[in-house]
């Protein structure tokens, strides 16, 4: 049927034309049927051969299905990794955590998307992911919360600006101007403004932001100074901003999110294990 004829069958099949040709003739016989015709020399396949070729065709198809799959359990493990992560970590850690994923286990796929604290909960405990990465703990019964490693927020600054000259800055230093900060609205906002009540200080921000990215390039345009995550901050690699330290640390603290339900079917466990070996 893929060749059209009987010397090209033999040819990838690795058999005698002969030998083919009796096995065409047993074939007929066997199932009573007419497979092909000789027109001009040549096989033309009979409706019924074309019928029955349909179903042999998707049986071959799942057969060669199955055998990948078992070459794919001898050369190591296989399938699909669901994986989410805040945006503040997607580009350093996790980044370098799925270069060394993939490279030891290379049958197994990872589809990854990034996601906001607000909505990471619901897309671990409805299964849309396998885990999920945040850039601060998640306070829910239904999830297992595990911190692996520490951060903090920072002062970006253009550079050559005044603060730059300090070693640390407090609140009251950035007061002195237009602050650009996350809404009050999301995380990382309550955690400067609860900062900047704690420092007895009267400032508002000049304009809020919901992704850091954008508070980096107002940074960048001169719009003011902004207080981000370190992890931002780290993969910037803008050389007209500087990073300056807060002489009094906002914490960060990384955490795994798991479903208290997790059966332990999925590949989570394996990337947990290369994710904490960083």
């Amino acid at each position: 049927m893929l060749t059209g004829s009987i010397k090209g069958a033999s040819s990838l099949l690795f058999t005698s034309q002969p030998a083919l040709s009796r096995i065409v003739a047993h074939t007929e016989l066997t199932l009573g049927l007419k497979l092909f015709n000789r027109v001009k020399g040549k096989l033309v396949p009979t409706p019924d051969a074309e019928a029955l070729f349909q179903e042999v065709d998707q049986c071959y198809q799942h057969l060669l299905r199955i055998d990948d799959f078992a070459r794919g359990l001898a050369s190591g493990p296989s399938g699909m990794l669901n994986l989410a992560c805040s945006p503040a970590l997607s580009r350093g850690v996790i980044a370098s955590a799925i270069t060394r994923f993939i490279k030891r286990y290379p049958n197994i796929q990872v589809n990854y998307h990034l996601t906001m604290l607000n909505s990471m909960a619901q897309d671990v405990i409805s299964n849309k992911v396998d885990l999920a990465i945040s850039v601060l703990p998640i306070d829910h019964p239904n999830l297992k919360v595990m911190p692996f490693m520490e951060g903090c927020m920072v002062c970006v600054v253009p550079r050559g600006h005044a603060l730059a000259r300090k070693k640390s800055v407090d609140i009251a230093d950035i007061a002195q101007y237009p602050l650009i900060a996350h809404h009050p609205g999301i995380p990382f906002g309550q955690l400067v403004a609860t900062a900047i009540k704690q420092a007895g200080v009267d400032h508002r921000a000049s304009v809020y932001i919901h992704q850091t990215d954008t508070a980096c390039a107002l940074v960048r345009a001169g719009a003011g100074v902004a207080i981000i995550d370190q992890f931002t901050a780290e993969s910037m690699g803008w050389p007209d901003v500087q990073v300056v330290p807060l002489t009094d640390p906002i914490p960060l603290f990384p955490s795994i999110v798991r479903s208290a339900f997790d059966t332990g079917k999925s590949h989570a466990d394996k990337f947990i294990d290369v994710l904490t070996k960083e």
